[in-house]
């Protein structure tokens, strides 16, 4: 077996024998358009960074059970790796099978985490199995291309934050050895929070551990030296921002305090990724989710306040962590190596404008029993006596939709009040009876559930419930959604369901041509930023692309355009609205991505 590029010994990283930093930056090819992936790449180069780190979201390749594994096109996670190396960046990979990254499901696909009591990250077979088989399929687009081989890559991940999850250090010992059984032959790592408590459940001793913080990396430097002498001591995830959830306030971090940390830690010797280098964008559904007392949805822009923006813009972070990189690889700042000129110039955007949007055709319930109608006729609606899961039904993300009948208490002439109640409700549904919208639960008030009057006499019962982004980190990593408690009036079960299902990320052309439209002419394809001021909350597609979510309770306010989405000549938006259209779309030359209330990210949240 050939020995690895990097090494250690005696607390010092060596590269080919020669001393080394590892000055990295994170970019997801999964969040970045693959013919945006060069210019991004070549603008964290321009950072002063030698090194690109990398997720691999297993569900972005095969998000079906039955889906080939596919790595074409966007997928392409070969092309993004060859196109490092041809600018002179190592690259570090990090296949999981879990990522978190804010990413839908920690990157598992559904069809995995929805068997019932499964016990994700463990040797539970139903769990090893099934990545056993992925790694079939991913390990020799990473083997191929190791440094061995003449390729850029020179560090692969084990696992993933496992501290903060489990503590099978048998577990951690079969994830290194099905990649080492699958040809990885460049130097594995673990990575872990930086404190004992993380170390204690994540790392074993015979493989590298290194650790992701945002803050206090002097301290974590010090536990290094304590828990793992001899090895040097690297950053994996420099937390140099911050994600958002919606309904929740923008997160930034000022330059200057992300500059200091990377100084602290580069001063007692370390190397430092920062995450994210380049945030982005949860295109589709690709957006996860929190969970803390209730589900935090994450918004569809990565941006992250990373030093390169959402597109591609240096930032003052940028510069302020370009010279930290330059600084500690000794040079002057005289002898700095120049920017290249076509980085600087201002992102290219189209000109602001407003286009009217038409009112849906029909009430959105009426597309719903359409939906359903369609479902029955074509023997697809799955009738059972309690509401079917998202999992049962297959369907990974987007709407489901569930119609039956139910008695309400009372009497025609002496109405009485009772409750619709939605236990086990993931993670957002719209309620209707007999065709009026009576409320919207989500997880916290499914159980509260809503009052409504009844005479005694049998009603229609609909409901639409909204997987609003999988959990992406945490005990509840591999959550099911849909009705999962089933349908209580009062505390009396409703039974006898018909449901369809709502694919959103699978319409097709047919399936949008429903939605309201408009249309934009272009002469040059340029990016734009794409808000719906006024509507509530819903989808958007550009050119049969889905852009991502959008929600009137923020903060992001606009979408991110890529160029290569857009074409010269006639542009189609379509939307999918949940709520009240506002009635127009406006193309922007500016992100809003929203306010920053403290302007700071919270300490709890970078340790």
């Amino acid at each position: 077996m050939p020995a690895p590029i990097l090494s250690y010994q005696h607390g010092r990283l060596f590269r080919n024998g020669q001393e080394h930093r590892i000055l990295a930056g994170a970019i997801h090819y999964f969040r970045v358009h693959p013919e945006q992936w060069k210019d991004r790449l070549a603008r964290l180069k321009a950072m002063g960074a030698n090194t690109v780190d990398t997720y691999v979201a297993w569900n972005f390749h095969q998000e079906r059970r039955e889906d080939v594994v596919d790595f074409s096109g966007w997928r392409d996670l070969g092309r993004f790796i060859d196109l490092a190396g041809e600018i002179g960046l190592d690259v570090i990979v990090r296949p999981g099978p879990y990522i978190c990254a804010e990413w839908d499901n920690g990157g598992f696909p559904s069809w995995l985490t929805g068997q019932p009591d499964i016990m994700l990250r463990s040797l539970d077979p139903r769990f090893t199995g099934p990545v056993a088989e992925w790694l079939d399929e991913l390990a020799p687009v990473i083997s191929s291309r190791q440094a061995a081989h003449g390729g850029p890559v020179v560090a692969v991940q084990v696992e993933n934050e496992y501290g903060s999850y489990g503590d099978s250090a048998d577990y951690i010992r079969w994830s290194a050895q099905i990649l080492r059984d699958r040809g990885i032959t460049e130097t594995l790592f673990t990575a872990d929070g930086g404190s004992d408590y993380y170390l204690d459940g994540g790392a074993v001793p015979e493989i590298w551990a290194t650790a992701t913080l945002g803050s206090r990396g002097d301290e974590a430097i010090d536990v290094w030296h304590r828990r793992r002498p001899g090895e040097p001591f690297f950053n994996v995830e420099f937390w140099g921002g911050w994600f958002d959830h919606w309904t929740e306030e923008h997160h930034v971090r000022p330059a200057s305090e992300a500059a200091a940390e990377i100084r602290k830690m580069l001063d007692g010797g370390g190397s430092v990724c920062v995450y994210m280098a380049h945030g982005g964008t949860n295109f589709g559904l690709g957006a996860g989710a929190n969970e803390d007392g209730g589900i935090q949805p994450t918004v569809t822009s990565y941006d992250s306040d990373a030093p390169i923006a959402e597109d591609g813009a240096l930032t003052e972070k940028f510069h302020a962590i370009r010279a930290e990189f330059l600084r500690v690889r000794g040079l002057s700042e005289d002898a700095w190596p120049a920017i290249p000129e076509a980085l600087l110039e201002p992102v290219p955007v189209l000109p602001a404008t407003t286009l009217g949007l038409p009112t849906a055709d029909r009430p959105l319930l009426d597309v719903l029993r359409d939906g359903l109608r369609s479902a029955v006729e074509a023997g697809r609606h799955h009738p059972s006596e309690r509401p079917l899961s998202f999992e049962e039904l297959g369907l990974h993300n987007g709407l489901l939709f569930h119609r039956s009948t139910a008695v309400l208490p009372g009497l025609p002439d002496a109405p009485q009040e009772s409750r619709i109640k939605l236990p086990g409700l993931q993670d957002r549904a719209h309620v209707w009876v007999d065709g009026e919208l009576v409320g919207i639960l989500d997880d916290r008030t499914g159980t509260e559930g809503l009052l409504v009057q009844g005479r005694g006499a049998a009603v229609v019962l609909e409901i639409l419930v909204e997987n609003v982004g999988r959990i992406n980190y945490g005990p509840h990593t591999g959550q099911r959604k849909g009705l999962l408690g089933g349908v209580l009036i009062n505390q009396r079960f409703t039974l006898g369901w018909e449901h369809s299902a709502l694919d959103l990320g699978h319409w097709t052309e047919e399936d949008l041509a429903t939605l309201p439209a408009t249309t934009f002419e272009v002469a040059e394809p340029a990016d734009t930023y794409l808000a719906l001021p006024g509507s509530t909350k819903g989808f958007v597609w550009l050119n049969g692309f889905l852009l991502g979510r959008y929600w009137e309770v923020g903060p992001q306010e606009t979408l991110y355009v890529p160029a290569p989405l857009i074409r010269a000549g006639q542009n189609l938006v379509q939307v999918f609205e949940l709520g009240s259209s506002g009635g127009v779309v406006e193309l922007r030359e500016r992100p809003s991505l929203g306010t920053a209330g403290t302007g700071l990210i919270e300490a709890a949240e970078l340790a």
